[in-house]
C-alpha cells in the first residue's frame, strides 16, 4: 500500500499536535520532513528522531515497510 505526504504529516500530527510540521516528496517511498516542536527542548537530535519515527508507527519497519525513505530534520523552536 503507497503512502503519501499527507499520511505522514497526519501521523506525526497525531504524536506532536502543537508542532509545525512539513512533509515533502511525491514518489510514494521517499520523503523529506521538519518537525519543530517544544517537547524536543534538551533532547538530542537520536531522541528527537526517534520520537518521530515511533509516531509512524511502523511504516518504515522492515523491506515491506510502506516509507522506504525519510530524510527528517527534528529542532525546538
Amino acid at each position: 500500500m503507497a503512502i503519501d505526504a499527507t499520511d505522514i504529516e497526519n501521523l506525526i500530527r497525531e504524536a506532536f499536535p502543537n508542532a509545525q510540521v512539513s512533509v515533502q516528496g511525491d514518489d510514494g517511498q521517499h520523503f523529506a520532513a521538519e518537525v519543530v516542536d517544544e517537547s524536543f527542548r534538551g533532547q538530542n537530535r537520536v531522541q528527537q528522531q526517534r520520537a518521530v519515527y515511533a509516531a509512524l508507527k511502523g511504516k518504515m519497519d522492515g523491506p515491506a515497510g510502506e516509507l522506504h525513505a525519510l530524510a527528517l530534520t527534528t529542532r525546538a523552536p
